[in-house]
């Protein structure tokens, strides 16, 4: 498979994972009748996660359109960014504990196709 495509699919995978985590968050608040607690200021901590949430989006794009040098780099910075974002703004809920283990093996994953990726195969 193409190293461009591999990256983008594995990108959505992480933001899917990502979301579908959030969304069972939300479900088990509203079913305990519990309020969502939120560090700090409410608008400034959803402004940080927006954009924390938007690297993993726009990485499925970067993904297929950026040269490859470049594509590697950001690849694996992005990578890293969201590994820490996933781990440390997680709960110790079991539906989180498996969507980020998920999305920890695909970061892993995505670290190692862009670490190992020869720019210099045909059709990379």
């Amino acid at each position: 498979m193409n190293t461009r495509i591999k990256l983008s699919i594995l990108w959505l995978l992480v933001i899917l994972n990502i979301i579908i985590a959030d969304i069972l968050s939300i479900i088990v608040e509203l079913v305990n009748k519990n309020t969502l607690d939120i560090l700090g200021e409410v608008k400034t901590t959803m402004g940080i996660a927006a954009i924390l949430l938007n690297i993993p989006v726009l990485m499925i794009f970067f993904s297929k359109s950026l040269k490859y040098k470049t594509n590697r780099i950001i690849n694996i910075i992005a990578s890293l960014i969201t590994l820490l974002f996933v781990i440390g703004g997680g709960s110790l809920l079991p539906h989180y504990i498996i969507c980020v283990s998920i999305e920890v093996i695909i970061l892993i994953l995505i670290i190692r196709t862009a670490w190992k990726w020869d720019g210099n195969i045909k059709g990379t």
